[in-house]
């Protein structure tokens, strides 16, 4: 029986990612910030729910340790995170911090404290979620796109010195996924000289939402990235997203910059 470790496990595609490798026979250790919020998990088979803020090294390292006392993990499912809209003036520095601490900082150390253990067993798996937004961007989401981006060029990057030793690191990028996100996972901030080009924004995220994916149907995605066997590192997940992307790489960064800037601005 496999095992993977998961962050950000208490909703949405956390959640779903958790519920479906139990579904499939796999043991789950699924983190969040409030263990409390994980009680229908804890009460499936095989599930252990831990605290984790991927803000704090010193939890990182313990819940880590925790983790690989109760037995072998084959994958590591970095999930936590959340969105920051709102043009960059507005944003505070508390913001701009907290944004890089959860959506890059915490991936990067959460990893950083399982390659030992990966590369003494010599294999394991690393699949992160980063978003379209590491692909492409959208007006007034800078901060967030630059966590997003980070974490491609940083897979990239890592798999150079990983695959090599047998270990998998690899990105399932969504596109607009069906949870309470906005309500529950957004932070923003905004000043009077940007509300009409906000607002156009918000509408036109809100249309998008029509073609958005069940966060069972991107647990799906992961799920294929934690079994193909595939020294692959990007999957991009989600109908949507899929079209988005492909029309960048048709058209090209600049034609697809500007046919955006028309949508969104």
């Amino acid at each position: 029986m496999k095992t993977v470790f998961i962050t950000g496990a208490s909703t949405g595609l956390g959640k779903a990612a958790a519920q479906l490798f139990q579904h499939n026979g796999w043991k789950v250790i699924a983190t969040m910030r409030n263990p409390e919020a994980g009680a229908d998990l804890s009460a499936l088979e095989n599930v252990t729910v831990l605290p984790l803020d991927v803000t704090r090294p010193e939890q990182i390292k313990s819940t880590v340790k925790k983790a690989l006392e109760s037995g072998d993990i084959d994958v590591v499912f970095n999930n936590a995170g959340y969105g920051l809209l709102g043009p960059l003036e507005a944003l505070t520095d508390e913001q701009i911090v907290r944004q890089l601490n959860t959506n890059l900082l915490g991936v990067i150390r959460v990893t950083q404290e399982f390659i030992p253990y990966f590369r003494e067993k010599g294999r394991g798996t690393f699949i992160s979620t980063t978003s379209i937004g590491g692909l492409i961007t959208f007006p007034l989401n800078s901060i967030y796109h630059a966590t997003k981006w980070a974490l491609e060029g940083w897979s990239e990057s890592m798999a150079f010195e990983l695959n090599k030793l047998g270990i998998e690191i690899k990105t399932v990028s969504p596109g607009g996924i069906k949870t309470d996100f906005v309500s529950r996972s957004l932070d923003s901030a905004s000043s009077p000289a940007y509300e009409e080009m906000l607002g156009t924004l918000f509408s036109r995220m809100e249309g998008m939402m029509d073609a958005a994916s069940t966060p069972e149907q991107i647990a799906e995605v992961v799920y294929e990235a934690a079994t193909d066997g595939k020294q692959k590192l990007r999957y991009v997940a989600g109908e949507d997203a899929k079209a988005l992307y492909a029309q960048r790489l048709e058209l090209g960064d600049e034609a697809f910059r500007e046919q955006l800037g028309k949508q969104f601005i």
